[in-house]
């Protein structure tokens, strides 16, 4: 067949007629409006062209339409140029390729993982391992959690900020750790190591306006490196030991303390009322002496004899031991039974109970034969009874000194 045969191209499966493909474009338009296709042998109405062209610019005028869900913003950009941020809701834009948006999500919360992916168990150990200030390495494993506050700055100030965040979280940490000692990163200090951290790694992505917000920056884990983790828990047991010694100690001091202090609040208090005491029976024999002195002064002589009466009253009551004395010139002797006195009167007899119980040998007489009168309950009298009874004492005295003699 010749190359310029008019079925060459049909039959040899050459490119498509042109006229076809409007006319079968043009049916289908039709068919989806409901307008009846012409005929073959009759030509295309000519208002059919534009009407074609209208529902073509209709169609690519609604493709502008989009929808932004709460918590989001929608950026719009006219041949790559910001132009606009649109709200939540449903917007209008010129189709493409005037003008695109992108849709990001400002309320949803983002996590960076360094040092593990999805799970502590799957550890990064190029991110992980960190050098302290002590010389030593730790494990560590963290997380940033972040939201979006400025669009425009998250899409167009750098490249991939995600991948941003996460260097600068490494860094900041691997900063902090190195100036820190490894009991402190381990134990106390891991609360305000991620404060510190996250403090910093916002100023960091503030300085390269990424319009990126750190929340939260969280210690996943944080230990020592597995080959030299049983030195480590020997050392935590220790250090649990002291505490807990430590702990009892204090509780046996906080027994003890306040108990010593209470006895000796106790003896003060008994000291001072034991000075009190002293004071005020000095102060009273002091005031009874100088009362005793002014009746001494008016009346010597008197006064003189009552001392030495109480005086011999209280030694004698305080002695079992019994007292005899006998007539110069051979009288008869004076029995004075001083213990059953004594016995009568600390069981609180009758006066005339206890002075009854005083019995004589025999009726004491003078030289010249007359009787001597009766003496009062401890006091002898023979002869000068004055002098014979203070001779008795002083008797008693010598004995009962005798006697306290070792």
């Amino acid at each position: 067949m010749a190359w310029n045969d008019p079925d060459w191209g049909k039959k040899n499966n050459g490119p498509p007629d042109l006229d076809e493909l409007w006319r079968k474009f043009n049916d289908k338009l039709n068919s989806l409006f409901g307008i009846k296709t012409p005929k073959p042998n009759k030509p295309v109405p000519v208002f059919m062209i534009p009407v074609t062209l209208l529902i073509i610019v209709a169609i690519w005028l609604a493709t502008g339409m989009y929808i932004v869900n709460a918590g989001e913003r929608g950026v719009v950009l006219r041949f790559g140029k910001l132009i606009d941020t649109t709200q939540p809701g449903l917007n209008w834009h010129l189709p493409y390729p005037i003008e695109s948006v992108n849709v990001v999500n400002v309320e949803q919360v983002r996590t960076v993982e360094i040092g593990y992916r999805e799970n502590v168990q799957n550890k990064l150990l190029k991110e992980s391992l960190m050098l302290t200030d002590d010389e030593n390495i730790v494990d560590i494993q963290f997380s940033v959690q972040y939201t979006i506050t400025n669009p425009e700055d998250y899409l167009f100030n750098n490249r991939s900020p995600d991948d941003a965040v996460r260097q600068v979280a490494e860094s900041i940490m691997s900063e902090i750790v190195g100036k820190s000692k490894m009991d402190y990163v381990l134990y106390e200090g891991r609360a305000d190591i991620a404060d510190r951290a996250a403090k910093h790694i916002q100023t960091v992505l503030d300085l390269y306006q990424t319009g990126i917000h750190v929340s939260k920056v969280t210690l996943q884990n944080a230990q020592p490196p597995q080959e030299v983790q049983p030195a480590f828990d020997d050392a935590v047991k220790a250090g649990q030991d002291r505490d807990r010694l430590k702990n009892e100690g204090e509780a046996y001091a906080n027994d003890v303390i306040p108990k010593a202090r209470g006895v000796a609040a106790r003896l003060t208090e008994e000291a001072a009322g034991y000075k009190q005491s002293v004071v005020a029976d000095a102060t009273g024999d002091a005031d009874r002496f100088k009362q005793v002195l002014a009746q001494y002064s008016k009346a010597p002589e008197v006064t003189r004899e009552r001392m030495y009466l109480d005086t011999m009253q209280q030694v004698l009551s305080n002695t079992t031991k019994i007292m005899t004395t006998g007539d110069k010139s051979g009288g008869q002797i004076l029995y004075l039974p001083l213990d059953k006195l004594i016995g009568l009167s600390n069981s609180a007899a009758p006066a005339n109970s206890a002075a009854s119980t005083t019995t004589t040998a025999a009726p004491a007489t003078t030289a010249a034969g007359a009787p001597v009168p009766a003496a009062p309950a401890g006091i002898t009298h023979t002869g000068d009874a004055r002098v014979n009874t203070r001779d008795a004492a002083q008797d008693a005295m010598r004995s009962r000194d005798r006697e306290d003699r070792p």
